[in-house]
Formats: structure tokens, sequence, C-alpha cells
């Protein structure tokens, strides 16, 4: 879409996905210790949480990626197929920065005539070549090697992204909290595994309601 060339749009874009992302790792990292739900460990899952914020990371990948900017929302399609297909692998602190940077790498060499390596990628992300590769393969057998996102499928995740971010410019009366729910909706749309139904003909959005 011409209007994600604009650098305002992608600035607010970039900075909405790292907000949903953050609650929703903070989300599953309370229900891992609340409810201590079963999980498994992935080679996604870092030893220790990163020191580097998820709104910086992606700040991050987007100045240096150079990809094109529907990577960013290609890239969210496959973090929602990935967490619909693995299930017993939740987002969380532990792994969101590695499924990041793997799912643009992914969406830049699927969507991009032209694109960094795998080693650009590892320098960007903070990590080896070799780790990157094997993300990249563990990426691609957990999404099924499901990687082709119709125009109709992207037009629906990039309209719910930008109805997301409309609501969270409310009037000016309007108190913190209010964005803090409403991120927190989203979050928990994401969570669910279930944003959207990409298999009925008519892809129309099908959002369970939040719990």
């Amino acid at each position: 879409m011409a209007e994600l060339e604009d650098s305002t749009v992608m600035a607010k874009l970039i900075d909405f996905l790292s907000c949903l992302l953050q609650r929703v790792a903070e989300s599953n990292d309370r229900n891992l210790s609340v409810n201590l739900q079963p999980h498994k460990i992935s080679a996604f899952h870092g030893l220790t949480r990163p020191s580097i914020s998820i709104q910086s990371y992606l700040d991050r990948i987007f100045k240096y990626a150079n990809c094109s900017p529907c990577c960013f929302v290609i890239a969210y399609v496959y973090l929602d197929r990935f967490v619909q297909r693995q299930p017993s692998l939740p987002i969380n602190s532990f792994n969101v920065h590695r499924l990041l940077i793997t799912s643009v790498l992914v969406s830049a060499k699927f969507m991009d005539d032209t694109y960094y390596n795998n080693a650009y990628y590892a320098k960007v992300g903070g990590i080896s070549t070799t780790e990157m590769n094997f993300l990249e393969v563990d990426f691609l057998f957990g999404l099924g090697f499901h990687l082709n996102v119709t125009p109709t499928t992207f037009h629906s995740y990039y309209s719910y992204l930008q109805r997301q971010m409309l609501l969270l410019q409310p009037p000016l009366t309007s108190s913190a909290s209010t964005k803090s729910d409403l991120l927190l909706t989203s979050s928990r749309a994401l969570k669910s595994h279930f944003c959207f139904d990409e298999d009925e003909a008519s892809h129309k959005k099908q959002q369970l309601a939040a719990v």
C-alpha cells in the first residue's frame, strides 16, 4: 500500500506493533508464572530476557533492515500464523525478540526482490549467523511453510491494525488508562491465537471476544 511509504504512518505502525507485542509478552509471562501453563522451550527462547526493549529492538530492525514497509505487516501475519500452529509456544519476553527478527527476515525474503543476507540480519538482531540460519528454518517449519499472503488477507490484517491505531488516538478527554485498556484488548486478540480465519472464502476477520 502506498500509504505505508509515508514515514509518519510507518512510525505509528512500528510503535503500535511494539506496544502490542509488549502487552502480549507480559500477559503470557503472567500466565506462565501464575497458572503454570505448560509450554516448551524452543530455539527462540533465550536464557534471560534481552536488555533491549521490544520498542527499541523493532525500531532497530526498521532502521537497518531496509525492507519494504509491507514486510512488517507480513511479519505480523506470520507471527499470528506461528502462534496458531504452535499453541505451546506463546509469545513471551524470552522469545519475542528472536521471533521478531526472524519474521521480518522471512517476510523480506518472500516479498522483496532484493534483501540482505542472513549474516546481515544476524548483526541487526544481535545474534550469530549460525543462530539466525537455525531460527529461519525453525520458523519456516513452525509456519508449515505457509508463506503466501493474499491481497485480501494483507488488507484484512492491515485494516485491523489501522483501526486499532485509530482507537489509540481518542479525544483529549480520554485517560491514559483508556489507551492501556485498548492495547490490552488488542493483545488478547493476538494471544488468543485466532485473530483471523484465513480459510473462510470471504476472508472476513473473526476475532474472539476478549476473556
